[in-house]
């Protein structure tokens, strides 16, 4: 055996001193063929944290005159399930976008589920009971109604609901889309941040037809461009909502998009029906 090794090595010599260029091809030759099956090989895709969950959206994208891309997953009211985060939304088995303002793990808006803030106990700092120092334009589904209305208030104890048990409620800041005359002045008053800078930007909107839109740009734009935007591309009459937290907190978990603003945590997170409770 050792005499047949020693005789295919002496062979190898013999061949690479006569024709060292020939053995040089055969060998790229091989380690091309190679890297070409690596590389056409089916790589296995990776799912998303929500993939295959129940599907009560439907997705809109639109892009309006000034070129603001809006991405929109409409649902029914009843199909929101306000919730806390605690991390960026991607790696959250749940569709849906961010909700309202945060400072380090305090929740600074109202987020209440049938009088339960999201983040902790009633009356507790950072719950979600409260919209922080000011009242502000807050989204109610009163569920015993059916209604959809923002009311400007400063904690859940003002919210106007018929039945204390079924509704919810999201704080942000008014967009007065019925009040074009008074949006403005209604921003400031609820201290919008950075409403002139160039910002990616998030909302919560309904119509008249009773449908919510859950709404990110990852265009960076202006307060008054991204309520121009959905002006334009929100369908329906009778519309109005309020502005959600902003800029790399603008997230979304969609089947058709994922926008992950800067993966910064999020306190709070927009769901829909189906998501896997943490």
């Amino acid at each position: 055996m050792w005499a047949r090794i020693e005789s295919a090595r002496a062979g190898l010599r013999r061949a690479w001193q006569r024709k060292p260029w020939l053995i040089a091809a055969v060998l790229l030759a091989a380690a091309v063929t190679v890297a070409v099956v690596l590389w056409t090989r089916p790589q296995p895709q990776l799912r998303e944290a929500f993939h295959g969950l129940p599907h009560v959206y439907s997705y809109l994208q639109a892009d309006s005159s000034a070129q603001v891309q809006l991405h929109m997953m409409s649902a029914q009211p009843a199909d929101i399930i306000l919730r806390s985060a605690g991390s960026a939304l991607r790696p959250i088995a749940a569709y849906g976008i961010n909700g309202g303002f945060f400072y380090g793990s305090d929740l600074l808006s109202v987020a209440v589920m049938n009088d339960r803030p999201v983040n902790g106990v009633q009356g507790a700092y950072g719950s979600g009971w409260f919209n922080a120092k000011y009242p502000r334009g807050t989204l109610v589904w009163d569920g015993a109604s059916g209604a959809l209305s923002v009311q400007v208030v400063s904690s859940g104890d003002e919210l106007d609901v018929t039945d204390r048990g079924h509704y919810w409620a999201q704080g942000g800041i008014s967009m007065n889309l019925q009040h074009e005359e008074l949006w403005q002045a209604a921003a400031a008053a609820e201290y919008l941040p950075y409403a002139d800078e160039q910002r990616m930007r998030s909302g919560l909107v309904y119509n008249a037809d009773g449908k919510l839109w859950l709404i990110v740009t990852p265009t960076r734009c202006t307060a008054e461009e991204f309520r121009t935007a959905i002006l334009e591309a929100v369908p329906g009459g009778g519309r109005e909502g309020i502005f959600l937290d902003g800029d790399g907190s603008s997230q979304m978990n969609a089947a058709e998009a994922l926008l992950t603003g800067d993966s910064r945590p999020v306190v709070q997170m927009i769901a829909l029906a189906g998501a896997k409770q943490p």
